[in-house]
């Protein structure tokens, strides 16, 4: 009967709420702040580009390639972001409705592990979207890197069919190693998350929405700062031109990483680890908070409006 209950609360409409709302949230978030985005991964795999501010990276890029470049592959980022949020938050809502009663750890130490475990499933499950996305959004730039070359997609599903065609079904989870390793970015933003709302909440006190920004704006700027190096060699492996020769698998993917991570210290030092971070941290923070506060506030309305406000936890 336990587990009947516990099926059944995890398979609810609150959870699909939260779920459905955090995707919204993320895709209004994205969708405004988007060029940041462009920014920073061309920089992170362009390794010839010197770093310059995140401005005059978005100038130079309208100049040579358009306006439109600043949103090139605005549409598979949306739509994959849009399934990737939808599974973390489905998840992390559901294993925070099954482990509501458990007293097996401390509050923040429940929300590190339901956030590395909803991080590891999205990952498992989203990882190939955005490999083609992060090809549709390179697609078509001009690099400093004379190295690198262009391979032309006609949309996500073309992409799909010639990747699997010319790098088999494995290229699709280029770069899921560090991926898996930096589930522990969301995990970590969303312990301090969690942590600071509850504090902010105490005594049933309502939280505003400039509050739900500035919370998740610093959760999410200790998360991205600590990660930041590996986020650049993920970006480096799922454009799929930085290749690795000898064993298959987990030891090849180890390789891959540690190589990455060398050369590009080798060549440009801590900085070159580091290239885009200003990007990153505008983007990914302003982004993350304004994705909390949408993410709130649908909620919060349709829990109102169906009458379970009750149901709404802080």
């Amino acid at each position: 009967m336990a587990e009947g209950r516990t099926a059944t609360t995890i398979l609810s409409y609150e959870t699909l709420v939260h779920a459905v709302a955090g995707a919204l949230g993320s895709m209004t978030a994205m969708t405004v702040f988007y060029p940041l985005d462009t920014a920073r991964i061309r920089l992170q795999v362009d390794a010839n580009r010197k770093p310059k501010s995140t401005p005059s990276i978005l100038a130079e890029i309208a100049k040579e390639e358009g306006l439109t470049a600043l949103y090139r592959g605005w549409f598979p980022v949306i739509s994959s972001l849009c399934c990737s949020n939808f599974v973390y938050f489905y998840t992390f809502n559901s294993l925070k409705t099954a482990l509501a009663n458990g007293k097996a750890a401390s509050q923040p130490g429940k929300d590190l592990l339901m956030g590395i475990i909803s991080g590891t499933v999205n990952v498992l499950l989203t990882t190939p979207m955005w490999v083609m996305n992060t090809r549709l959004k390179l697609q078509g730039a001009k690099f400093r890197s004379t190295e690198l070359h262009q391979t032309h997609y006609a949309g996500i599903f073309d992409a799909f069919r010639q990747i699997v065609k010319s790098e088999g079904v494995k290229a699709l989870w280029n770069g899921v190693l560090p991926s898996l390793i930096l589930v522990f970015n969301p995990a970590v933003q969303f312990m301090f998350y969690e942590g600071m709302k509850r504090r902010a909440g105490r005594g049933r006190r309502k939280i505003s929405s400039v509050e739900i920004f500035l919370i998740g704006a610093v959760a999410k700027a200790i998360a991205v700062t600590a990660t930041y190096p590996l986020q650049t060699v993920q970006a480096m492996l799922r454009f799929g031109q930085y290749k690795t020769e000898g064993k298959t698998g987990l030891v090849a993917s180890i390789q891959s990483v540690l190589q990455l991570l060398k050369e590009r210290l080798r060549m440009q030092g801590m900085q070159g680890l580091y290239k885009g971070l200003e990007a990153k941290l505008l983007q990914t923070v302003l982004t993350a908070a304004l994705m909390l506060v949408v993410y709130e506030k649908i909620t919060a309305a349709t829990f109102k409006v169906m009458g379970l406000s009750r149901k709404v936890k802080h």
